[in-house]
């Protein structure tokens, strides 16, 4: 059987200082995505990216912006190259650079949602705070068992469910710390996360409500290839479908693990990672039969190189 390629793009937490340099040191395409990026978001993207600080670049209203400037650089090069992409899907965040892989969004669209996602999130964080750790060591089953007590006492929810053994969850500080606790007197492991906000819980619902109006103003087209969704964990043609729920993604879970098994079903078995570090190549190999897929991370281009000589392009 054929190979069949698939885009994945990275969320929040995957990036450092000097992303992208490698890129729009040399290809043009990177410098016009960059460029469009600012022209629409008046932030210092290239700036951001590659010189910092940090702390400026971590801040949600800029990091989501400057991601997605790196990731659809990254695919732009990977399309340039001669790869092409038979599925696409991102995780959280990464579902943006995905639609633009896929056709549905155009690049200004793009960035001016994620702009907005941004700061809205960044203003329901601080006005509804909340917390996330991600499990590792505990079967969803277990871990829902341990969700539901403390679920009748306020908002926790799984966030993302990212393989079969790592799992996100959300939602207030004291809830979340208590499910920590528990999680350890359980022998797993339990890592809080840096976040402004308790992302993909119910806290985010007036983020949703007020995302959904800009929503309503962006044009979404039909994807030209199978757009695996974060919500539905299923490929989504219908434009008024994927914007629906691109509003309701800010509320519920990432269901990442499932996203994973119904590509491979479907008969992906080469996925490129574009964008900073390789989390999703190794969360791809937990979720799949060992020596199942092949992964490829491209966030330079002795990445995209190595790429193109794995699967035969010259």
């Amino acid at each position: 059987m054929k190979s069949k390629t698939a885009f994945v793009f990275p969320g929040q937490g995957s990036q450092y200082v000097g992303m992208g340099k490698a890129f729009l040191d040399i290809l043009p395409r990177a410098r016009d995505v960059f460029e469009a990026g600012e022209a629409v978001t008046g932030l210092p993207l290239k700036a951001l990216c590659i010189e910092g600080p940090m702390d400026e670049l971590t801040k949600t209203v800029n990091l989501q912006s400057c991601l997605t400037a790196v990731e659809i650089t990254c695919a732009a090069a990977a399309m340039e190259s001669g790869l092409a992409p038979e599925a696409a899907a991102g995780h959280s965040l990464g579902e943006y650079p995905a639609l633009w892989a896929a056709g549905a969004l155009e690049l200004d669209d793009v960035f001016r949602l994620v702009q907005a996602r941004g700061r809205i999130m960044d203003e329901t964080g601080a006005k509804r705070p909340g917390a996330m750790a991600a499990i590792i060591g505990l079967k969803k089953e277990e871990l829902d068992g341990l969700i539901l007590p403390l679920a009748l006492r306020g908002i926790i929810a799984t966030a993302n469910h990212n393989s079969p053994e790592q799992i996100v969850v959300t939602g207030e500080v004291r809830l979340v710390d208590a499910l920590v606790k528990l999680v350890k007197e359980k022998g797993a492991r339990a890592v809080p996360l840096k976040v402004a906000g308790a992302y993909h819980s119910p806290l985010m619902k007036e983020a949703a409500d007020k995302f959904g109006k800009i929503l309503e103003q962006i044009k979404f087209s039909t994807p030209k290839i199978p757009l695996y969704s974060n919500v539905t964990a299923k490929p989504e043609r219908d434009p008024e479908t994927i914007k629906a729920l691109m509003a309701r993604q800010m509320c519920e879970p990432v269901r990442w693990y499932e996203i994973v098994a119904n590509m491979a079903g479907d008969g992906m078995s080469d996925f490129v990672e574009l964008g900073p570090k390789n989390v999703l190549s190794n969360l791809i190999k937990k979720c799949l039969p060992k020596d199942t897929p092949r992964t490829f991370q491209v966030d330079t281009p002795e990445g995209l190189s190595e790429c193109e000589k794995a699967m035969g392009i010259t």
